[in-house]
């Protein structure tokens, strides 16, 4: 779904860059713009060149409003509805298991469904004019898109003063309930976000991608089958080549030079 909605940017040292070009409804997430998404973070997953991937806004004062409100009372049916909600969900799941990390740098409001789409990213970066929160239950609906990722995020009793108040939350206040990484002051946003694309686009790749995969399966396993799963794991990276150039170069002192397998 070509738009310019979304635009895509890949940099030559691996960075994909990933925007919400939408002003005008402050990159509500309509069906277009969530089509730009999937088949942009598409793309960064299949171009092997792409070793990170950061998520920003073009706006300044807005990351993203969250769903377009006009379709929850539209005249679509129930059914078109329903189908119409498949987009987030894939969108969800594609970011999980990108296989590549993933950093969210949001500026302004990050609110309802854009924040589900935050916290499927790895990492989070914010600017001190975020703000984040659910305001569904205000209007009269409520969160269930992205409740999920919100109780895999925060604590319990925060995730229910979240979803149950509706209030919006700082920076700050998102950095003390473990929605964000950190939080900075809004001009060096962009250099702290490059600082940690640079290093994590300099990870092996494919340790990264199985790492990546041992994160989020071993989540709800139970302790023992999390343990065995995740030995395999370890196996699986010791017959890698990158495994033995990343030991080679730690002991010769030299920077590692990854093959990707």
């Amino acid at each position: 779904m070509p738009t310019d909605k979304v635009l895509y940017e890949l940099d030559e040292t691996g960075v994909a860059r990933i925007t919400l070009n939408d002003p005008e409804t402050r990159n509500a997430l309509s069906p277009e713009l969530l089509g730009g998404l999937i088949d942009a973070f598409t793309r960064a997953r299949d171009e092997e060149q792409v070793r990170c991937v950061v998520l920003s806004s073009s706006h300044e004062k807005t990351f993203s409003s969250g769903a377009n409100l006009g379709g929850f009372a539209g005249d679509d049916s129930l059914v078109h509805k329903h189908f119409a909600s498949e987009s987030f969900v894939g969108l969800f799941k594609l970011i999980a298991d990108l296989g590549k990390p993933t950093i969210c740098a949001p500026r302004g409001h990050v609110l309802a469904g854009a924040l589900g789409i935050a916290l499927s990213c790895d990492l989070i970066l914010a600017s001190e004019s975020a703000t984040f929160g659910t305001p569904e239950i205000n209007i009269g609906t409520f969160p269930f898109m992205i409740m999920a990722l919100i109780y895999r995020n925060v604590g319990r009793k925060k995730a229910n003063e979240l979803l149950l108040l509706g209030e919006r939350w700082s920076a700050q206040e998102a950095l003390a309930a473990g929605i964000v990484n950190r939080v900075l002051p809004d001009e060096e946003l962009d250099g702290a976000v490059a600082e940690w694309a640079m290093k994590l686009a300099g990870k092996s790749p494919v340790i990264m991608r199985l790492g990546k995969q041992a994160m989020r399966r071993q989540m709800d396993m139970p302790l023992d089958d999390a343990l065995d799963y995740l030995r395999a794991q370890l196996s699986l990276a010791l017959s890698t080549e990158d495994i033995v150039e990343g030991v080679s170069a730690f002991f010769e002192k030299r920077d590692p030079q990854w093959k990707g397998r």
